[in-house]
């Protein structure tokens, strides 16, 4: 495989767990670090892999955040990716490979979900590094920021209900958006994109939004993490909370805990890939 320290794909059910991994090419190292926090039941998952596709190096790093309990996103944990990278056109056409392997994925998991009496589903925030290339895609509020020159830029959107162009995609499709606490889904579900909800499939889609970036030697570090985190942390405080932490997994333990301190009332996951090449550095060493 040409992999160097690689931790397996991680299904986190009692949290804290923590690990990271390097690529052998020195490209990029990670580290990853989720908790149950506050609550008394884990539904965060995560996947952080490395692969050779084609002879090029490929990283793979998704956060999944389940809603309705945790079988839907450890399904998606379990499948997406496999989906993905055995998709025809990973190499050729990777963003629509990548719309492809959520719409499949989903599908083959409604098949499943239908002889479920109770509703489920999860969000994804999925990375994908492909040479030069950082390609990121999202459904539901997991988000990603990179630090690029320094400054926090999101590069996924959070899907929420009450944005003026999902609410339009779901009145169009015979739903409707009320306050309950929040804005949510027919009163119930506070995202409007996400895996599984098979009884709001029909304006609960899993297309996901991609957006592609450059892996340059601007770009310093990415961050994928649930709401968890975001709910208590903004994109700026948690870029300049890891900027000086060069080990990635000692940066995704730093946000962790951030989040627990601030009062975060949910589970926690934090994924960290740090970007070596263009820096010069292969290494990840302790600060």
């Amino acid at each position: 495989m040409g992999l160097l320290n690689v931790v397996p794909s991680v299904g986190v059910e009692d949290g804290p767990v923590t690990g990271s991994g390097l690529s052998k090419n020195g490209n990029f190292s990670y580290g990853y670090a989720s908790s149950g926090g506050k609550r008394s039941s884990m539904e965060d998952f995560l996947d952080t892999r490395i692969d050779v596709v084609d002879g090029e190096t490929v990283g793979l790093f998704g956060v999944f955040d389940g809603h309705g309990g945790a079988r839907v996103a450890e399904y998606v944990k379990h499948n997406l990716f496999n989906n993905l990278i055995k998709h025809p056109k990973f190499s050729t056409d990777t963003k629509s490979a990548i719309v492809d392997a959520y719409r499949h994925t989903d599908s083959e998991l409604l098949k499943i979900e239908c002889n479920q009496s109770k509703d489920a589903g999860s969000t994804s925030s999925t990375a994908i590094l492909m040479g030069r290339r950082l390609l990121v895609a999202n459904v539901g509020d997991s988000r990603a920021v990179i630090s690029r020159d320094g400054n926090a830029i999101a590069v996924t959107r959070d899907h929420k209900p009450n944005q003026s162009d999902e609410r339009r995609r779901i009145e169009a499709a015979g739903g409707f958006v009320m306050w309950a606490g929040t804005w949510r889904v027919g009163g119930v579900l506070a995202v409007s994109r996400a895996f599984g909800d098979k009884l709001l499939k029909r304006y609960v889609i899993a297309d996901p939004e991609i957006q592609e970036e450059v892996i340059d030697k601007s770009l310093e570090f990415l961050i994928i993490a649930s709401d968890g985190l975001w709910d208590v942390v903004s994109n700026e405080e948690a870029v300049a909370l890891i900027k000086p932490i060069e080990n990635p997994e000692n940066a995704a333990k730093k946000l962790m805990v951030e989040a627990f301190q601030k009062g975060s009332a949910d589970n926690i996951t934090c994924i960290v890939v740090s970007f070596l090449a263009e820096r010069g550095d292969s290494s990840s060493s302790n600060q």
